[in-house]
């Protein structure tokens, strides 16, 4: 196992988004999201290379309510859509194409970035892993009863928007 990358462990502690994980040193998981963020960092020869993977619910598996099969593969392939397309949203230009995978359960996003900054690319692996949340929110189909962790998601949105 090689060492992990000098600074490392000074930015994930210093980072209100993340917390070591206690098997491996090289990883790091997201504490201010409703899904499993994960990250695990290496260093290369260009930097430190940031693995970042984004497990979410199928949206069938988070509503009490029928889900027609052809509803859910229309919002899968509208989520994948969109998570793609991640646009501006880091603290330096990045050229990026995150993987979208699904089962009947969940759907995972995983996406590789490489900084010469660890602060930055921690930075940057907590935007992706929001972007990441957000993009769900977005795509959640009103007129079902979901369960958590969506309805939490719904209910902290109508509260910060100051709806009940």
């Amino acid at each position: 196992m090689s060492s992990p990358p000098a600074g490392l462990a000074r930015a994930v502690d210093a980072h209100r988004a993340f917390e070591p994980d206690s098997d491996a040193e090289t990883t790091f998981v997201s504490t201010t999201t409703a899904f499993d963020g994960v990250v695990d960092a290496e260093t290369t020869d260009d930097g430190v290379s940031f693995s970042v993977t984004v497990t979410v619910p199928m949206l069938s598996t988070v509503t009490d309510d029928e889900l027609a099969p052809i509803v859910e593969d229309g919002w899968y392939e509208t989520f994948e859509r969109r998570v793609t397309d991640v646009g501006a949203i880091f603290r330096t230009e990045r050229a990026l194409t995150p993987q979208v995978t699904h089962d009947d359960r969940e759907a995972v996003v995983t996406v590789t970035l490489t900084d010469t900054n660890v602060e930055r690319g921690v930075d940057d692996a907590a935007a992706l892993i929001d972007f990441v949340e957000g993009t769900y929110v977005q795509g959640i189909i009103p007129g079902y009863t979901y369960t958590d962790p969506v309805a939490g998601l719904l209910e902290q949105a109508r509260a910060a928007g100051g709806s009940s």
